[in-house]
């Protein structure tokens, strides 16, 4: 029997391909998404979504990898933050090392002028004359309502600055002197404004009054009590702004001085005889205060 010859087919050319610009009608279109190797797990049905939840696929050649333009300048300032802080970081650590050199350099001068100068404080005192007018019926009626006082008092204050050898003393305005009994205002006046020298000595007249002074019934009998005993307790009290002078053009800031001195008089009306039983003086700050 004879063997049977299959017709085969004839070798035909290989497919051209198109021309620039045109595609082939058969050709299927490709797209990025069309998956190279099928998998069966795109046949198997996939499950809905639960409610409530959504399922947004982006394609690869919309994703975007910088941000879009509305938000380029957000993101600009956000990743500018931390050079800025490290800037302003910067400038605090150089702010507070130039403080710290001014308040030790500062310390250091002041802590020299303080040893070549050597300041001290003023002292203070009361000489025994004292003029006293207006209080002469304070002891007059020891019951009842009494007549309002108007008490005058001139006082004269020394001010001593003999134990500062190199550092002068200004007094300056706005100071002010008053003169109390048990605790109550009897009469105030203002305070000199002067120079004092080196080792200089000045006595200050203190002209002080008040007007309207109502002593109760109390200080009243105290007040008789200590007259007829010929020693009435009263306190002087200064409060005066001052500067100490290094020199011809070194000064210090203004500091208030306040100078407490404690006397006795012997009568309350004419020229009383006063006995200073001690003045303390305090200075705010006690910078020069040892």
């Amino acid at each position: 029997m004879a063997d049977r010859v299959h017709p085969m087919p004839s070798p035909s050319s290989p497919p051209l391909p198109p021309p620039p610009g045109r595609r082939r009608p058969d050709a299927d279109p490709a797209t990025e998404t069309t998956p190279l190797h099928p998998s069966f797990f795109h046949d198997i049905p996939l499950s809905p979504p639960p409610a409530g939840t959504y399922i947004v696929q982006v394609p690869k050649d919309q994703v975007l990898r910088e941000p879009p333009p509305d938000r380029a300048r957000r993101y600009k300032k956000l990743a500018g933050q931390p050079a800025r802080r490290r800037r302003l970081r910067r400038a605090c650590c150089l702010s507070c090392a130039a403080l710290l050199a001014i308040l030790l350099a500062a310390a250091a001068f002041a802590g020299a002028v303080c040893l070549a100068f050597r300041p001290r404080a003023p002292s203070f005192s009361v000489p025994s004359a004292l003029a006293i007018r207006g209080l002469a019926n304070a002891t007059a009626t020891a019951t009842g309502a009494a007549a309002p006082l108007s008490p005058a008092l001139d006082a004269a204050v020394r001010a001593d600055n003999g134990r500062n050898g190199k550092v002068g003393v200004e007094y300056r305005a706005g100071g002010a002197v008053a003169v109390s009994y048990a605790g109550q205002r009897l009469a105030a006046g203002p305070w000199p404004a002067f120079r004092q020298a080196p080792r200089n000595v000045t006595v200050v007249a203190a002209a002080m009054r008040g007007q309207g002074v109502r002593l109760s019934d109390a200080r009243r009998r105290q007040l008789a009590a200590d007259r007829a005993a010929g020693a009435v307790p009263l306190t002087l009290e200064a409060r005066v702004p001052v500067r100490l002078r290094f020199g011809k053009v070194l000064r210090t800031w203004t500091v208030h001085v306040r100078a407490r001195c404690e006397v006795a008089v012997d009568r309350l009306d004419g020229d009383a005889t006063a006995v200073n039983r001690g003045c303390r003086v305090r200075v705010k700050p006690l910078w020069w205060w040892w």
